[in-house]
């Protein structure tokens, strides 16, 4: 297969001063594309601001050659989020790809989480998704194209001890992917979700002596790829973790039917009910909605 070119394409990554979204930025940025780096600088939790990360990777990609420029507003605010938007309309004149990749970190136990610490991470991952996803869409629906790459975690999935905010955000990010996709189906603009694994400072505290390798350059092919105007498929999501790619997906047990129910009849077929050996799958897109209501609807009328 011949090297899959970014030319001409403007692409929007947050959080791109650093770890996984620099790894993105430099990577687009080789195979041709226009970058805007979006990066505030703050700490892991959130705080202060810091133009240098922005700027440095913007540095080494017109060192190289290629074309980029810094923006450091943050996702957290819906200001914040237009303004990274438009400065990919102010500088090239569109954008075609948006990665969102900007994340926190407040750690703390259920028992203890304070609802401010909850709050500001639900701003940056899943609010910033939203922030810069609404003023970009509309953009690549009129232009008839759009890669947008939303980024989800393990924790989102399967949960985590300490990360009740982290968590919760990144399951939304699911529910968002799904929507931007079926709403973007028609207009020509995909929506994935990477779920990424890799060292980065977010793993600050962990011990992972024992990792292995697990750089962001085993994670930026498959969002490269996912931006790509060669990527075809959406409403999907792709873990990428110490050189593993898959895809995840939400499944369901074919279950059992009832006329009717009592609190005893879900006691006794508990076993049938979860028996996930057959395991069903509504992909969102083009309508896993409509065929999630339709398998059970079915099961209710041919019982």
């Amino acid at each position: 297969m011949s090297e899959l070119s970014f030319e001409d394409r403007v692409a929007v990554i947050t959080g791109g001063g650093r770890g996984l979204g620099r790894e993105y930025a430099l990577l687009l940025a080789s195979r041709g594309a226009k970058v805007v780096v979006n990066d505030p600088g703050g700490s892991l939790a959130g705080d202060g601001s810091d133009g240098a990360p922005a700027h440095e990777v913007v540095r080494e990609i017109t060192s190289a050659g290629g074309q980029a420029v810094a923006n450091t507003d943050s996702v957290a605010t819906v200001e914040g989020g237009q303004a990274i938007v438009a400065a990919a309309i102010e500088n090239y004149g569109r954008v075609d790809i948006l990665i969102h990749n900007a994340g926190t970190v407040r750690r703390g136990s259920l028992k203890e989480l304070s609802y401010q610490d909850f709050e500001a991470v639900l701003d940056v991952h899943l609010r910033g998704a939203f922030h810069v996803v609404r003023p970009a869409f509309p953009l690549m629906c009129a232009a008839g194209y759009g890669r947008i790459v939303l980024t989800s975690s393990i924790g989102g999935l399967y949960g985590n001890h300490g990360v009740a905010n982290y968590a919760a955000a990144k399951a939304g990010i699911v529910g968002l992917t799904n929507v931007v996709a079926l709403e973007g189906a028609a207009e020509g603009v995909t929506c994935n979700a990477i779920i990424p694994g890799a060292v980065t400072r977010m793993a600050e505290g962990l011990d992972t002596s024992a990792y292995p390798p697990m750089g962001s350059n085993l994670v930026a092919p498959t969002v490269g790829f996912l931006s790509h105007e060669s990527c075809r498929v959406t409403g999907e999501l792709y873990v990428a973790i110490a050189g593993r790619v898959a895809r995840a997906f939400i499944a369901e047990t074919p279950g059992v039917y009832r006329p009717s129910w009592s609190i005893e009849d879900v006691a006794a077929n508990l076993d049938a009910i979860r028996d996930d050996t057959s395991p069903l799958v509504f992909p969102p897109v083009p309508d896993g909605h409509t065929d999630h209501i339709r398998y059970s609807f079915g099961a209710a009328t041919y019982e």
